[in-house]
C-alpha cells in the first residue's frame, strides 16, 4: 500500500484520555490514552494495533464525545468540514456532536455490528431509517439499495432479518449502515471480531475499498494479517502510547520498535512467538517506557517514551542498537 499524503481530514494532536475512578480520582487514575497525535487524510487507511486494552477503542469513543462521565480528555481533534472552518471534536457539545459529526461527518463500524441491529425489523427498514436521519436530500429506496451495493451484498439482503445474517454479513450491513450519511471519515473499531480468514479478509477489503472511494479510513484491529492486507498506514499502540508510526509497508518489512518487532514475530508466518511478560496496568504506568520491562534491549536504552521523526516515520526507542533509525 502507499502511503497518502492529501491534506488531513481528521488532526489529532497530543490526545490524553483518563479515567478517574471515584470522586477526583481517589480510588485511581486509568491512563487510557496518553498523548496520541496522528492524521487521517481522504485515500488513507490507517490501522491502529497492539494488544487488547492498550486504548484503541477509547481514542475512537473520545472522537466521537461517547466517554462516559468520569473520563478526562485533553488536547485537539480537528475534524475538517469542507467549508474551512472544521470542528474540533474534543469537547464539542453533544447537540453538534448529535447534529453534525455522527454518522454524517464520522460515521462509525462498530464491533459485533449484528448486535447493534434491532431484531425485529427487517434491513432494510433499519438503513432506510438511517438514510432517512442522516441524509435529508436522499431518495431513500434508491439510497438504501445503492448502500447495500457499496457494502458488497446482493439486494435480498433488504428483505432479512438480523438473526438472518451470517457475522460477516451482518458486519457489512454495519458498513453500510455507517456510509448512510456519506461521512468523509470512517471509524472502522475491531470489525473484523469473531469472523473466520475469509470474511476478514472479504470486510477490510471493503474498507479498503472506502478509502479508494474517497474516504478517510480508521481501522482499529489486534489482527495483523487484516492490517497487513489493507492498511497504507501504521500506527502501533502500547499501554496508552504509539510507540512507532509510519509507511505500513515499511514497518511491515522493517519494524524498528522491538514492540512492533514482538508483535510481527507472534504471527502464524513470522514464528507464532508469544511476547514474554504482561503489559503493565493503566492505573501503574512506569515511568518512561512502558515497554522496557519486556523488552529485550531494554539495557541499551535511554528509557524514555518520546514519539520522534526519522523521514516519515516516528519511534518511540532511543537507541535500539539494533534499528536502522537515526537516533
Amino acid at each position: 500500500m502507499t502511503t497518502v499524503t492529501a491534506p488531513p481530514l481528521l488532526d489529532v494532536e497530543e490526545l490524553s484520555v483518563r479515567f478517574l475512578l471515584g470522586p477526583q480520582g481517589r480510588h485511581g487514575i486509568v491512563s487510557a490514552v496518553t498523548d496520541i497525535s496522528l492524521q487521517l487524510s481522504a485515500g488513507q487507511v490507517l490501522a491502529l494495533v497492539g494488544e487488547s486494552g492498550c486504548g484503541k477503542s477509547v481514542l475512537a469513543a473520545s472522537l466521537l464525545g461517547l466517554l462516559p462521565a468520569n473520563a478526562e480528555v485533553r488536547g485537539r481533534a480537528l475534524l475538517a468540514t469542507g467549508d474551512g472552518a472544521g470542528i474540533e471534536l474534543l469537547g464539542a457539545p453533544e447537540q453538534l456532536l448529535q447534529s453534525r459529526v455522527r454518522g454524517r461527518l464520522i460515521g462509525l463500524v462498530p464491533q459485533s455490528a449484528a448486535t447493534h441491529l434491532t431484531p425485529v425489523l427487517r434491513i432494510g427498514a433499519q438503513l432506510a431509517e438511517a438514510v432517512h436521519e442522516l441524509d435529508d436530500a436522499a431518495a431513500v429506496p434508491a439510497a438504501t439499495e445503492k448502500l447495500v451495493v457499496r457494502a458488497g451484498l446482493e439486494l435480498d439482503v433488504l428483505h432479512r432479518y438480523p438473526h438472518e445474517l451470517s457475522g460477516g454479513t451482518a458486519q457489512r450491513v454495519g458498513v453500510a449502515s455507517a456510509l448512510a450519511g456519506n461521512p468523509s471519515v470512517v471509524l472502522a473499531d475491531e470489525p473484523t471480531a469473531g469472523l473466520d480468514r475469509p470474511l476478514v479478509d472479504r470486510t477490510v477489503d471493503q474498507l479498503a475499498a472506502l478509502a479508494a472511494d474517497g474516504h478517510a479510513v480508521l481501522l482499529i484491529t489486534h489482527d495483523l494479517r487484516a492490517a497487513r492486507r489493507v492498511a497504507t498506514d501504521l500506527a502501533v499502540m502500547y499501554a496508552s502510547r504509539i510507540v512507532e508510526h509510519g509507511p505500513a509497508d515499511e514497518i511491515f518489512s522493517d519494524p524498528w520498535h522491538p514492540y512492533t518487532r514482538g508483535l510481527l514475530a507472534a504471527l502464524p508466518d513470522r514464528g507464532f512467538t508469544a511476547i514474554p511478560g504482561d503489559p503493565p496496568e493503566l492505573t501503574a504506568l512506569p515511568a518512561g517506557c512502558a515497554f522496557r520491562p519486556r523488552c529485550p534491549v531494554r539495557d541499551h536504552c535511554t528509557n524514555t517514551a518520546e514519539l520522534r521523526r526519522h523521514g516519515p516515520r516516528q519511534l518511540a526507542c532511543h537507541p535500539a542498537p539494533y534499528q536502522r533509525a537515526p537516533c
